[in-house]
């Protein structure tokens, strides 16, 4: 079941994020969330945005939102987006939900243009983006550093109209 985002899913969805914060390098942090500030940063997105999980027997296995890409005015139509599954969750089609369901929402609400700001190395979300029709419109080279190593940072976007 996929559902708009309710203040009871923060724990896991801090636990999710925070095992790829720790042990992965999809996301630049490098350090654990509390979930004060999860919740926090949701507050912040959601209603205002797009924020969905999807929930199997009562266990968030995953969740995405859009959230502005850029500070500026000339940008508010254009939204990044944000999408994490529990380890073990994917492959399963409910990330590909997940962003159908958020790309619907951004559509019917107005918005231009997606961005996904996804590490280099994760060839995964990327055949994951392109399949859902986003497309590479630029590389970073070594502008991040995790784990001991450098990550190049890839952009792709999918324009809604």
């Amino acid at each position: 079941m996929i559902r708009p985002v309710e203040t009871k899913d923060i724990p896991q969805i801090t636990e999710i994020y925070n095992r790829y914060i720790l042990n992965g390098v999809e996301s630049f942090e490098t350090e654990a969330l509390t979930e004060e500030r999860m919740g926090g940063r949701i507050a912040g997105i959601y209603p205002d945005f797009p924020y969905y999980v999807a929930e199997e027997e009562g266990r968030v296995v995953g969740f995405c939102y859009a959230h502005p890409w850029k500070e500026r005015a000339a940008y508010a139509n254009t939204l990044e987006t944000t999408i994490y599954l529990r380890h073990g969750a994917t492959r399963q089609g409910t990330g590909t939900a997940l962003m159908e369901k958020l790309v619907d929402e951004c559509r019917r609400r107005g918005f231009k243009a997606l961005i996904a700001c996804i590490t280099g190395e994760n060839e995964a979300s990327i055949a994951f983006h392109r399949r859902l029709g986003f497309e590479q419109v630029s590389l970073f080279r070594s502008v991040g550093y995790k784990h001991g190593r450098w990550l190049d940072v890839v952009d792709m976007e999918l324009l809604l109209c």
